[in-house]
C-alpha cells in the first residue's frame, strides 16, 4: 500500500467549500422555514374599507384607528381588491389641489372606487397578498420585487385578511432569533464594503421648501422620506409620507402653499429627532438602531452632518435574505 504523505494546506484545501455559504445564507435558509402565519398575531386591529366609502371619510378613519393602510373590499365582486395607503392620500392632493383658496372637490366627495377608476385607468394592478402557508422569503421576494411596502395574508379558503406584512414586521420577528443563529461574517462589515442604500440621486428638501413641491417629489421619484437639508447640506429633520396623514388629522391638506417646516409642526406624536448612521458602521449596528428605533430608514451622513444616502428596510432585507439566496443559487 503506498503511503501518501497529507500536509497542513491538503486539509485546509479539502475543508467543505459551502461551511461559509451556510453562514452566508443563514437568514435565507430561516425565512424559507418560517411561514407567514407565524408572524400573525392572536389579535390585531384590521382595518378595512368598501370601495363605496368616501375618500376622505376613508382618510380619517387611517387616521382615528392609528394604521397607515386598510384592505379595500369591492361588494359588487365580493373580493378584496387592493389598499389604500397614505401613497393615495398624497397623488389626490398633488394631482387636485389648486390654491388654498379652492377646495379640493375630489377629496371631499369622491368614492374610493370613483379615485381608483380614475387613477388606475391606465396602471390598474391586481392586490398583491399572500398566503399564511407561504414562507417568509417568499413574502420578503413579493414586497421587493412589487416594490411595496404591505402585504396582505390572506386566507385562501375564507378570502379573509388576517394580517399587513411590512418590511418592519419581518426584521423585527428575524431580530428575535437571530441572537440563536450563526453570525455570519458580512454583519461585521461597513455599508460601504458591502455597497448597501442609495447613495446617488438622493431627493432632499429644505426648511422653507413649499409642502405641495415635497409632495411632487413623493410622486414622481417614488421615495418615502425626504431629509430637510440646511444651505450647506446638512440633515435638520425629515418628512416622510406618514407625516404627511397628519394634514388629514389637522384638516389642513386645503393649505399646500406652506413650507415643508410649517407642516412639521403638526407632528402627532414626540419627535427625538433625525436618525443617522455613517458608511463605515458595520451592518448589524444598523439592524440593530433600525429595529430599537423602530424606523424605516436611516440617513446616511459624513463627519459634517451632511447627507450622503438612505438606508432603508427594503435595502436591509434585500441584502440579509435576497442577497445571499442569489449568490447561494449562482
Amino acid at each position: 500500500m503506498e503511503c501518501i504523505p497529507v500536509t497542513i494546506d491538503d486539509i485546509e484545501s479539502k475543508k467543505d467549500p459551502f461551511i461559509g455559504d451556510r453562514d452566508r445564507n443563514v437568514y435565507t435558509r430561516f425565512m424559507k422555514s418560517h411561514r407567514c402565519y407565524d408572524l400573525v398575531p392572536t389579535s390585531s386591529k384590521l382595518v378595512v374599507f368598501d370601495t363605496s366609502l368616501q375618500v376622505k371619510k376613508a382618510f380619517f378613519a387611517l387616521v382615528s384607528n392609528g394604521v397607515r393602510a386598510a384592505p379595500l373590499w369591492d361588494s359588487n365582486k365580493q373580493c378584496f381588491v387592493g389598499m389604500l395607503t397614505i401613497t393615495d392620500f398624497i397623488n389626490i392632493l398633488h394631482r387636485y389641489y389648486k390654491s388654498p383658496l379652492v377646495q379640493i372637490y375630489e377629496l371631499e366627495e369622491h368614492k374610493i372606487e370613483t379615485w381608483r377608476e380614475l387613477y388606475l385607468q391606465d396602471s390598474f394592478k391586481p392586490l398583491v397578498s399572500i398566503s399564511p402557508n407561504a414562507s417568509l422569503y417568499d413574502a420578503v421576494s413579493s414586497l421587493l420585487k412589487n416594490k411595496i411596502h404591505r402585504l396582505p395574508v390572506v386566507d385562501p379558503l375564507t378570502g379573509n385578511t388576517l394580517y399587513i406584512l411590512t418590511h418592519k414586521r419581518i426584521l423585527k420577528f428575524l431580530k428575535l432569533f437571530i441572537s440563536e443563529m450563526p453570525k455570519p461574517s458580512f454583519l461585521s462589515q461597513t455599508l460601504e464594503e458591502l455597497n448597501i442604500g442609495t447613495f446617488r440621486s438622493i431627493a432632499v428638501v429644505h426648511a422653507d421648501t413649499p409642502l405641495y413641491t415635497a409632495l411632487g417629489i413623493f410622486v414622481e421619484q417614488r421615495v418615502s422620506a425626504l431629509p430637510v437639508v440646511d444651505d450647506k447640506g446638512r440633515v435638520v429633520d425629515i418628512y416622510s409620507k406618514f407625516d404627511v396623514i397628519n394634514l388629514a388629522a389637522e384638516k389642513t391638506y386645503n393649505n399646500l402653499d406652506v413650507t415643508v417646516t410649517k407642516a412639521l409642526q403638526h407632528r402627532s406624536q414626540y419627535f427625538e429627532g433625525v436618525l443617522t448612521c455613517n458608511r463605515h458602521e458595520t451592518l448589524e449596528a444598523i439592524i440593530n438602531r433600525l429595529v430599537e428605533a423602530e424606523v424605516h430608514r436611516l440617513v446616511v451622513v459624513d463627519e459634517h452632518d451632511v447627507v450622503k444616502g438612505i438606508v432603508s428596510l427594503s435595502d436591509i432585507l434585500q441584502a440579509l435574505v435576497l442577497t445571499g439566496a442569489e449568490e447561494g443559487a449562482a
